[in-house]
């Protein structure tokens, strides 16, 4: 499962302005409405906000995984932003979040999700790759660093 496969410029976006995790949220979300990605916005926010209730999705060293799953979610959908300012996630390390790719599936097909998830992470484990996307100045070139990352 390549993530570049899933998304593209509509759906990232460079320069974050929300300040905490449930702003973040609604603007990776409000993005992917606008993209035609997500019919139902509110069971797309309630799916990710029962998922943070169990634990973070703030893995640390920047990053955040928010992801969820709901009936509603037809395929699986993922967006992408960067925060210059950081963002309060309640992150495992206790460190603002710079870097979220949000991820949301539907329950009846996990292996998706799955693959998806660790995929992040393993883009996530690889030296300079946050550097490179924090440093991106526009979504092409989130997206190339990723292409070429994969």
């Amino acid at each position: 499962m390549r993530l570049r496969d899933l998304l593209d410029e509509s759906v990232v976006k460079v320069g974050l302005e929300s300040v905490d995790k449930e702003e973040c949220f609604e603007e990776l979300i409000d993005l992917l409405v606008r993209a035609g990605r997500l019919a139902e916005r509110g069971h797309a926010l309630e799916a990710i906000t029962v998922r943070e209730a169990t634990a973070t999705t703030g893995i640390g060293r920047g990053c955040a995984v928010p992801h969820g799953k709901h009936p509603s979610i037809k395929t699986l959908t993922v967006a992408l932003g960067t925060s210059q300012d950081g963002i309060e996630f309640d992150a495992v390390d206790g460190k603002p979040v710079h870097l979220v790719v949000l991820i949301l599936a539907n329950p009846d097909d996990p292996g998706p999700h799955v693959r998806t998830l660790a995929e992040v992470v393993r883009l996530f484990k690889l030296p300079g790759f946050y550097n490179t996307m924090v440093a991106a100045h526009s979504a092409r070139e989130l997206l190339d660093a990723i292409d070429a990352a994969e």
